[in-house]
């Protein structure tokens, strides 16, 4: 999905935001959701989720995901100003019942670079991711993290293939050299080693040694556009997810997709959102069907696939989308599919808040419905979530979800009957049991 503009001019130019308006939106945060604070030494030990054919487990029992995307934990932790964001949408996370947010683990060659050039990172930025996992561990959220960008925000792939042009080393100046170019597989080879053997300053813990990791993504919505036959992608996705394997024996890995069908799959043609689909490189069968790949990932914009679209034939073809994947992952791949990205623009002509809550309300009960009949329809995620005073960091999908009661309301009772299907885990037990009672 394409995001993040504004914030990236605003924040290069040094314009920050009022820090006493966000310091009133952390105190009210605070007051809320307090009781939640842990002492990370008296945490119970966690276990490694694991997958067992179509189901992600975790200690044995099955482990069906109520999500979120929060990309900016890892920019946000950087300054001490705003690190407290990081804490306080962790806590609204554990509050609302969720278990998993998604991050970007990623910054190359942009502002707050966690990669400032082949093989450099910055310390100061390293020890902000440091200290995103360690927080998530205090309030029990897993990490989906994110190793790169197809699109330009926070560097993403364009970033790599400008490094290698300006060493002299880059066969081509397309981004798409990014999934071809041996000089630039380097490059990034030696990062996802850097990151995953990375010990957190603050818990000890190396990255791949740490379960409150859910797991690795590869990329963000990959395409490669300059070959639609989808060989340069598969080429690549096998060779990193080898690679990520060889480090790292503990965690899960996805490749990032958004769930089109390529050229040579017969529900190109019936289930894709248009011939343009089919023509982007990837292929969400062949891609995700290695065994190196553990769970697929599928994204949901329906607005941006459909303009001129009534927004209850964006709902219908929502159904049709998810469980078409949800099947394929039944019948086809024999492993988990994960819903990692949905959202509803509100600048569409018709917009209604409602309709969001409607969106959210038909994902949640397919996957709900999934998971009754132990699918493969294994979690959601929404994007996106911010806290009070981060509008200059907002799109048009994002939403503070404490500030609209019905929403908010929508999210946790998603969480509870989940939490019927699976039990509810020890991170959760603190306030979940009590919050699902009150619903019964």
């Amino acid at each position: 999905m394409v995001k993040l503009s504004t914030k990236r001019m605003l924040a290069g130019n040094g314009l920050f935001y009022p820090i006493i308006g966000f310091a009133s939106c952390v105190a009210f945060i605070y007051m809320s959701f307090g009781d939640l604070w842990v002492n990370y030494q008296k945490e119970p030990k966690l276990g490694f989720v694991e997958r067992n054919g179509t189901q992600f487990m975790v200690d044995g029992r099955v482990f069906y995901i109520n999500g979120w995307n929060s990309y900016w934990f890892m920019d946000q932790a950087v300054d001490e100003f705003s690190r407290p964001r990081v804490r306080a949408m962790l806590q609204a996370g554990a509050k609302m019942g969720l278990t998993v947010c998604r991050t970007w683990a990623f910054n190359d060659g942009d502002y707050h670079a966690l990669q400032i050039s082949p093989g450099r990172f910055d310390e100061q930025v390293f020890k902000a991711l440091d200290h995103v996992i360690a927080e998530a561990r205090q309030h029990g959220i897993r990490l989906l993290l994110s190793l790169v960008n197809n699109l330009k925000a926070y560097g993403g792939k364009s970033q790599y293939v400008k490094w290698a042009w300006e060493e002299g080393v880059g066969l081509s100046s397309s981004n798409d050299s990014f999934f071809f170019d041996p000089s630039i597989r380097h490059y990034f080879k030696n990062y996802v080693k850097t990151l995953l053997t990375r010990k957190n300053t603050i818990t000890g813990i190396e990255y791949r040694n740490d379960p409150i990791i859910f797991a690795w993504e590869l990329i963000n919505e990959p395409r490669c556009m300059t070959d639609r036959s989808g060989d340069t992608l598969q080429d690549w996705i096998e060779e990193m997810s080898t690679f990520v394997k060889s480090i790292d024996k503990n965690h899960l890995l996805t490749v990032g997709l958004e769930g089109f069908y390529g050229p040579k799959n017969s529900k190109k043609l019936t289930i894709n959102p248009g011939e343009w689909a089919a023509e982007l490189g990837s292929d969400f069968i062949r891609n995700n069907k290695i065994s190196t790949i553990d769970f697929a990932s599928v994204h949901i914009y329906p607005d941006q696939w459909f303009h001129d679209t009534e927004f209850k034939a964006k709902l219908k073809y929502i159904s049709k989308w998810m469980v078409s994947h949800i099947e394929d992952g039944e019948k086809e791949l024999k492993k988990p599919v994960m819903f990692t990205e949905f959202g509803l623009s509100n600048l569409n002509r018709d917009f209604e808040v409602s309709q969001r809550e409607r969106f959210y309300k038909t994902v949640f009960n397919i996957i709900y419905k999934s998971a009754r009949k132990n699918g493969a329809g294994a979690g959601s995620f929404i994007w996106q979530f911010f806290v009070g005073g981060m509008e200059e960091y907002n799109d048009d999908f994002g939403i503070v979800p404490w500030e609209r009661p019905t929403m908010y309301q929508l999210i946790t009772e998603h969480s509870c009957r989940l939490a019927q299907i699976q039990g509810i885990y020890i991170p959760q037990k603190a306030y979940l049991k009590e919050l699902c009672l009150q619903r019964r």
